[in-house]
This record gives structure tokens, sequence and C-alpha cells, in this order.
């Protein structure tokens, strides 16, 4: 047994072991850094680079358009709010922080005036290509069936779009002229006796260049809302006794909105931002918005221009503002 005590462990004292295991005792380890548990628990694997955080990868991704809209949008609107309060002369502008130029501005009849027939414009567009844009789009989705035929028509409709839209505009002029193509079909066939001269250098040759070149606008957004219709929510109408006038204004409509949100918004800004149409299809009878800023800027005549400038972005921003109240056309686009 003599072995036995040899091998025991010596007595404990008060406060734990006694004093040959007090002097044997070895200390914890530190503890792990935070940062190197993750190192330590995952192996290692030799050639794998450096992973970005997802929120890092996130702003590497907005960057670019960020400094696109910086650059071209922000620092113009910024340098055009700052000169709108400019002093001005024959000579040159000088800086300065005057109300004058926006007084002039709101208080001119002319001005007036020309806001009203820029307004009218885009109004009387918006309706025509939104009763044209809807009609054309319920035909495509609701009425072809082949998506085959679906993407020819759809083609068809955008072949316009491949060439200028100086050049479409301008192909108006020999078509609606006075002895062009539309008045000598018209003598022909006996039913005016001369030829009809509001066609061309009136507002009508607007309106119908307008609704030429941006009813496509129009058919884009509301043909993407209605493919996202079912069906049977269609024949679940029909089935309930809806006409065909009921299941338009309590299905269609309701479900169409974004796309007629946005297909407004299209239109309504490329109508209020237009100068070619409206100098070249008016004669000269017309005026816009923007042709008046031409019309300033080539009087070097700076700071009124962009008190002008600004007055348009507001109002155009406000009307925009105003379309989005209606339809939140970020909630639904997330559907």
């Amino acid at each position: 047994m003599n072995w036995i005590a040899k091998r025991s462990p010596p007595p404990l004292a008060a406060g734990g072991w006694g004093e040959g295991a007090a002097q044997t005792r070895v200390a914890p380890p530190p503890p792990i850094p935070p940062d190197q548990v993750r190192s330590r628990l995952l192996p290692r694997r030799e050639g794998v680079s450096f992973r970005p955080s997802p929120w890092l990868i996130s702003w590497f991704q907005l960057s670019p358009l960020s400094l696109v809209l910086l650059v071209l949008f922000a620092l113009p609107t910024m340098l055009f709010l700052v000169v709108s309060f400019f002093d001005y002369d024959r000579v040159g502008i000088y800086p300065a922080f005057l109300l004058d130029n926006y007084r002039e501005l709101l208080t001119t009849p002319t001005t007036l005036r020309v806001y009203i027939s820029s307004l009218k414009f885009a109004v009387v567009v918006w309706a025509i290509t939104l009763f044209l844009g809807f009609n054309i789009a319920w035909f495509l989705i609701f009425h072809i069936r082949s998506a085959t035929t679906r993407t020819v028509l759809f083609l068809l409709c955008a072949i316009p779009f491949w060439t200028s839209g100086i050049i479409r505009t301008i192909a108006w002029i020999p078509f609606l002229g006075r002895n062009g193509a539309f008045n000598t079909i018209l003598q022909s066939l006996d039913i005016t006796s001369q030829p009809l001269t509001f066609l061309l250098f009136s507002d009508f040759a607007v309106v119908v260049t307008y609704v030429h070149l941006f009813t496509l606008l129009m058919v884009g957004p509301i043909a993407n809302s209605m493919a996202k219709i079912d069906p049977a929510l269609l024949e679940a109408a029909r089935d309930a006794g809806a006409s065909r006038w009921r299941t338009m204004v309590d299905v269609v409509i309701p479900l169409s909105k974004t796309g007629i949100a946005l297909g407004s918004i299209l239109v309504f800004t490329q109508v209020m931002g237009d100068y070619f149409v409206v100098k070249q299809m008016s004669g000269g009878q017309s005026a816009s918005i923007v042709s008046m800023l031409s019309t300033e800027i080539q009087a070097m005549q700076y700071p009124p221009a962009s008190a002008n400038a600004m007055v348009l972005v507001v109002f155009v921003a406000i009307m925009v503002g105003c379309m989005m109240r209606i339809v939140d056309v970020r909630k639904e686009l997330v559907k």
C-alpha cells in the first residue's frame, strides 16, 4: 500500500489545495478578441480574396447613378437657382440677390399666356394618348392570345421610334399641308371642295404631332400593368352579372392605375419640356415655355431664363407630385 500513499495528493489547506499544488497551478488562457473568433472557427482557405459587406456593395452599385444625377442634374439645377437671383444688363450679369426676375416672370401677362398654352397642350395630349393607349393596351393584352403576334404588334408600334423625333415631326408637313396628301385625298373623294387650311401650322397640327410621338409612352406602362391582371378576375366579374363597362370600371382600371400614372407622367413631362414641335408645327403662332427660354437665352438674358427654368421645374414637380399622391407608384411596383 506504500504506492498509494506516495501518489496521494497533498492535504487541502483552508483556501484550497496544498502548498505544493498552488505552486504548479496554470493560468487560464487569455480571451480571444471578437474579430478573431470567426477566423479561428472557420477553416482557412488559400487564395480567397476579401469579400466586402453587403452595405458596401450597395453603395458601389448606387454610386455611378448618384454621380450621374449629381453632375448632370443637381449641380446644373443649383447653378440655375443661384443665377436666377442675379442682376443683368446688356453687358453681362452681376452677382446679387434680387427677386426682380421672379416678380417680372410671375406678373407678366405674356408669361401667364405661355404657361396656360403649354398646360392646355399637355392636358389635351394627355387625354387623347390616355384614350388611345388604354384601348391599344387592352386589345394587345386581352384580345391577342398568341404571344408571338403580341410581340410583333408591339414591335410595329415601336418602329416609329427607330427614327429621330425631328424627322417624324417634319414628316407631317407634306401630309397635312395645303397641297399635301390628306387634302388631296379629301378633294379626290369630293369630301371637300377646297383644301383645309387649319390642318397645318395650327394648334391642331401640334396636337396631332404630339399624339403621334407620345402615344407609345402611354401604351407601354398600361400594357405592363394589364399583363399582371389575372383573367380569372374578368371571368368572375362576368359570371357575377357585371357588364363590360362595369368590369372595365371596377376591375381593369383600378388594377391598371399604376401604368396609367406612369404613362401620364411620361407624356406630361415630355409635352411641357418640348420646344421643336410647337415651333415647327404651329408656324410660330403658338409658344411654349421652352421656346420662351430659348428666346431669353439668345438675347443673353440668363438670369430671367434661369428663373423661368426654375419655375418650370417646380411647376412640373408639383403636377407629378399630385399624380403620385393619387397612385403610390413605388408601392405598386413592388407588388
